[in-house]
């Protein structure tokens, strides 16, 4: 098993106003025009997670890996959404497409492809894939997992700071042990700095299939239930679902948390970004360019990937001037990412 020394950074925010969202369970294929000698090569093709392209989030920090890969090596790439209601059998037979187009590597985004990328990596041992979120076995499997509990512990910090009501909010897409890192990191991170906020907590759904992770309605009346009870900072990580906490909190003269990407910089949400304090990072498009680039240098990485604090794989956006100015907040920031870098903090996952 190959361990990745440092992660290659990519830019993770995409401006996705001029990312046009595919039809659901659609194709974008796209040729590189550059030599005739690698124009009709294929390369790296992802399937996307619930909420598709254009969620500033998640799926768009995929893209961005995806956007990368394509530019530095010159072949076609594809990128497939999600359909409504979809089963496991209709995720394998979008991996399966993909492999059986000569795509490499194949990656799914999201643990929610485990099942199917297990069986379909089975049937073609020649295609290396990948998976966001997950540990699959196989010979042929590269698991891309993260610490997202430290890039939360960062921003429990940084609420702490913020807060001048001693309230805080989280608001979870999905009640599933990957969101319940988002909420043990940043709980963990508020007590640290300030033991008297209290932390207030909402899951929006069960189950993905419930439209916890892309119903931007269900996210913003959650905030405003947070925000009524007296929230004046509110971490989402909740994919889609979480612009609506962030025009929640804007529309109420308080801070939200992004997640995943830096959702400071999203052109769709340019009209919000005041109210963004920032965001816990998550390198995903990192993950999946360095996967492509290990399958196009011919030496494919494959078991389980560790993204975190160490290697930049997560980590907390500064890209909101207002953070500076909160007094104390940049210094404990710093101080808490050396602790946890250097192991005198260990991060709770539940």
């Amino acid at each position: 098993m190959r361990r990745i020394a440092s992660l290659t950074r990519v830019a993770v925010g995409v401006a996705s106003l001029a990312l046009a969202a595919t039809a659901c369970g659609g194709t974008s294929n796209d040729s590189d025009s550059s030599s005739d000698s690698s124009k009709d090569a294929k390369g790296l093709a992802i399937a996307y997670d619930v909420g598709g392209k254009g969620d500033q989030s998640f799926n768009d920090a995929a893209f961005s890996g995806l956007e990368k890969a394509k530019k530095e090596f010159g072949y076609k790439t594809a990128d497939i959404e999600p359909t409504d209601g979809e089963t496991d059998a209709d995720k394998e037979q979008r991996l399966s497409s993909l492999a059986k187009q000569g795509y490499n590597p194949v990656v799914g985004i999201g643990f929610a492809y485990g099942p199917a990328l297990e069986a379909v990596a089975k049937k073609y041992p020649k295609t290396t894939f990948g998976i966001v979120d997950s540990v699959v076995e196989g010979k042929n499997v590269a698991s891309l997992v993260f610490s997202e509990q430290e890039a939360s512990y960062l921003a429990g910090v940084a609420a702490a700071k913020a807060t001048k009501s001693n309230t805080v909010g989280f608001v979870g897409g999905v009640d599933v042990p990957l969101i319940h890192k988002f909420e043990a990191g940043y709980t963990q991170g508020v007590k640290d700095t300030k033991p008297s906020v209290k932390v207030l907590s909402q899951y929006l759904t069960q189950t993905a299939e419930e439209g916890g992770f892309s119903s931007p309605d269900k996210g913003k009346a959650a905030a405003e239930g947070q925000l009524e009870k007296g929230a004046d900072v509110i971490y989402a990580a909740a994919g889609l679902s979480g612009q609506g906490v962030i025009e929640a909190a804007s529309k109420a003269g308080k801070y939200a948390i992004g997640v995943d990407s830096d959702q400071y910089k999203q052109g769709a949400l340019a009209k919000y970004k005041d109210a963004i304090l920032t965001s816990a990072l998550k390198d995903v498009g990192g993950s999946v360019y360095t996967l492509a680039k290990s399958v196009h240098d011919g030496k494919p990485l494959t078991g389980t990937q560790t993204f975190d604090l160490k290697v930049n794989g997560v980590g907390l956006a500064d890209s909101n001037p207002k953070m500076a100015e909160i007094p104390g907040l940049t210094d404990a920031v710093a101080k808490a990412k050396a602790a946890i870098v250097d192991g005198t903090i260990k991060v709770k996952t539940e």
